[in-house]
């Protein structure tokens, strides 16, 4: 009989140890294609950005100095006209003037579903947001051209398309997005933080400032930053409302255009390896830059909370 128990012991062992084997197998391998597929899209961006500089010889100061925008032609010196400072511009002003409008509403939302009517929030707020992150973003930018561009062309100035008309759109999309990471670091701060500052006597309103929102700070913060990041690299709503005129706005009321607008406007209208293509290509490697950026900056803030 021992033998036997022995045996079936033996067995099933083997038995446990072969399926951590092929667990671990099956794991690895859905890392190394994450991860060969990530160095691929890197490398393939990458090469064809930087065609632009070795093949084509365009001057990598002109290309992020310049300020005229037109590929297909040549300046008096002969030099192609593929200026990006407009873009740039455009991109980081709807993303700044987006996360200035949706931080302070996004965290009050935030603070309202878990300080002070969690209910309300878990049972309408939630539900809501949700809603919101499920939203195409074509279907943003149709409402955006319906009615924030009139709104603004009949009651404010211009032709309604520019930085404004998109910085509406941007906020409203990641309004949800920084709610939400801004909830699950307002619920990380430790209920003893709450009873510590009720017990010494403070209201509930000087508690929420000066306890919760600080050992919150930065989870907000990480929440901001990828709120960012996500209407940096917004192609499709942005396109739609902005105007796309590739030049430096004088006024949130004039058309821009964005990184992600020229892209999704020029690649479809380009023969690969040509100069048209080549410095889309180029935008595409600033824009995987910035969003390498944010992501570096998101650890940052991470890695900062975890030392605290």
């Amino acid at each position: 009989m021992e033998a036997i128990s022995k045996t079936s012991k033996r067995k099933h062992t083997s038995k446990k140890a072969r399926l951590e084997t092929t667990g671990k197998v099956i794991t690895f391998i859905c890392i190394a294609i994450m991860v060969i597929a990530a160095i691929s899209i890197l490398y393939f961006v990458i090469s064809k950005g930087l065609a632009t500089f070795f093949t084509n010889k365009v001057s990598f100061i002109d290309f992020i100095s310049g300020k005229n925008w037109n590929p297909t032609k040549l300046d008096s010196a002969g030099n192609a006209l593929v200026g990006a400072l407009p873009m740039i511009i455009g991109s980081f002003g709807v993303t700044l003037f987006a996360a200035v409008i949706a931080a302070p509403l996004a965290i009050g939302a935030a603070v309202f579903m878990v300080e002070i009517s969690p209910r309300f929030g878990k049972r309408i707020l939630q539900p809501v947001m949700e809603l919101l992150v499920g939203i195409p973003s074509v279907v943003y930018g149709f409402i955006g051209l319906s009615v924030v561009v009139p709104f603004i062309r009949e009651h404010i100035a211009g032709s309604g398309f520019g930085i404004a008309a998109a910085t509406v759109v941007l906020t409203v999309m990641i309004l949800p997005t920084v709610t939400s990471l801004s909830v699950d670091a307002i619920k990380a701060v430790p209920t003893s933080y709450r009873q510590a500052s009720l017990a010494l006597g403070a209201t509930r309103w000087q508690t929420i400032w000066r306890v919760i929102l600080r050992s919150a700070r930065s989870g907000l913060l990480t929440a901001v930053v990828f709120g960012m990041a996500r209407a940096f690299g917004e192609a499709l709503a942005v396109q739609m409302v902005i105007g796309n005129s590739a030049v430096i706005p004088t006024s949130l009321f004039e058309p821009a255009s964005t990184l992600t607008s020229i892209l999704t406007m020029g690649m479809g209208n380009t023969v690969m390896g040509t100069l048209d293509n080549n410095v889309l290509w180029s935008l595409a490697m600033v824009l995987l830059a910035m969003s390498l950026v944010f992501i570096l900056i998101i650890r940052f803030i991470g890695r900062r909370r975890k030392v605290k």
